[in-house]
């Protein structure tokens, strides 16, 4: 394996929901406003089909709108990271992207972990595993010369999640830049391909990430929460062919998720010293 130029891969995760349970917003910024999530997620709801507005937008706005109301709740840069510290993360979550690197390295393989959410990214980047990944994708804020939000920045929803995977896998990791993402690049030479790819979310906003994924021969698992209404939503993108497996969250040494995301990188190293 050695004489051999070793395969780059990369795990593409979800955050609300796949890595955390809830909504990011739901641990520290709601309750900061006196609301309760669902009085919070309602007022998104109800004011985007009046506006007919992106709900990822619209949930970004409101988050300005009320915090500018209120004395007591900070938007500045700095105020979004200490939010994030106070999200939980599923079990095994913080042990498990070194572990999952090393198995990689010890099979021949090189392994990049990518966060693509539509959560706030500033708030990913307070949490504890927020150096764990090689690019953090998420919608964000404009601020202004005092760091202070002032109007979103980049809002992504489920379907514009999917061009960050094209992002991963020409190699283009910036937000901004449209013209190298568009620019034709032979499938051969694109630093990761689809088919080293792993796609892990758990919802209906996944869904055309799953798709995309399983579609160009990688691998998406769809996760929930253990005992939880989520299960039976999980396996129905089994049935619908959106996903090639349904787990538990459970990220855990020798839990289901670690045995098969093991096995997956170990076909991906089989498959490259064949081809080869």
């Amino acid at each position: 394996m050695s004489k051999l130029r070793k395969p780059r891969m990369a795990i593409c995760y979800d955050f609300d929901g796949t890595l955390a349970s809830g909504s990011m917003q739901e641990y520290d910024f709601i309750p900061k406003l006196k609301m309760t999530s669902k009085g919070f997620w309602d007022e998104v709801g109800k004011r985007s089909r009046s506006q007919q507005a992106d709900q990822i937008i619209t949930y970004m706005c409101i988050m300005l709108e009320k915090a500018l109301s209120s004395n007591d709740v900070k938007i500045t840069r700095d105020a979004f990271v200490n939010y994030g510290r106070t999200i939980d993360l599923f079990p095994g979550v913080r042990q498990w992207f070194k572990r999952i690197k090393r198995y990689a390295k010890r099979q021949g393989v090189i392994l990049e972990h990518y966060i693509i959410s539509s959560g706030i990214r500033e708030m990913i980047e307070g949490t504890r595993i927020a150096n764990e990944f090689k690019k953090i994708f998420a919608s964000s804020f404009i601020y202004d010369q005092h760091n202070v939000a002032r109007w979103p920045g980049l809002a992504i929803n489920y379907t514009t999640k999917t061009q960050f995977l094209f992002r991963i896998n020409k190699g283009v990791l910036n937000v901004w830049d449209n013209e190298k993402i568009n620019k034709y690049i032979p499938k051969q030479n694109r630093p990761i391909p689809f088919t080293r790819m792993i796609y892990i979310g758990d919802g209906s906003t996944d869904v055309p990430c799953m798709k995309l994924v399983k579609d160009q021969g990688g691998y998406s698992i769809a996760v929930y929460k253990p005992n939880s209404w989520k299960k039976k939503q999980a396996k129905n993108l089994l049935k619908e062919d959106r996903v090639n497996f349904v787990l538990p969250a459970d990220y855990s040494s020798k839990k289901q998720l670690d045995k098969k995301v093991k096995a997956i990188i170990k076909k991906i190293a089989a498959d490259f010293r064949l081809h080869k």
